[in-house]
């Protein structure tokens, strides 16, 4: 199946908008912004999220909890195809995750995981969020081990990026 240019063109706009909340779910899980992540779904939405399956307010109060445990995570979209029809669009993107996990005798483990949100996204007034999204895992990397930062990046002493609102772009960006 190919989309012919001026349907693209067409739907510019839209598409725009449907990526622009994929990338706001990876922001709000990330960062633990629960404000964030509630944007991107309608609040009648039905997320199927490993092993999960509820709205987004029970999405957040179980996934928070799994999250805030963790040092950092980070999620990648791409790959992104959509077919929009009126008001409705069914989209496919590829995720790739990156997570710091403690375990529980204090040791540090990186679990790298990747695959595909398949979401029938809704548009009501003029904004597109997600009704619906399964989530289908294709891939993961289980490490024993993690980055040493107390030796710093290549030598230099960096911070790790942070959480909800201690974050520095929740200082520096107004993206809400």
């Amino acid at each position: 199946m190919t989309t012919p240019t001026s349907q693209i063109l067409n739907e510019l706009a839209d598409r725009e908008a449907i990526k622009e909340c994929l990338y706001r779910y990876s922001r709000g899980v990330d960062r633990l912004d629960a404000d964030m992540l509630r944007s991107a779904y309608w609040p009648d939405c039905v997320d199927e999220h490993m092993g999960f399956e509820g709205n987004a307010e029970e999405f957040i109060a179980w996934a928070f909890p799994v999250m805030g445990s963790m040092d950092q995570a980070q999620h990648f979209i791409s790959n992104v195809l959509m077919a929009i029809n009126g008001d409705k669009a069914d989209v496919e993107s590829y995720f790739y995750g990156f997570h710091r996990i403690n375990t529980p005798d204090g040791q540090k483990n990186d679990v790298i995981g990747a695959g595909r949100y398949v979401d029938n996204f809704e548009k009501r007034g003029d904004e597109w969020r997600i009704m619906r999204r399964l989530v289908v895992t294709d891939w993961f990397r289980h490490y024993s081990d993690s980055a040493d930062w107390s030796q710093g990046m290549l030598g230099i002493m960096i911070e790790p990026g942070g959480r909800y609102p201690n974050d520095e772009s929740y200082k520096r960006l107004k993206l809400a």
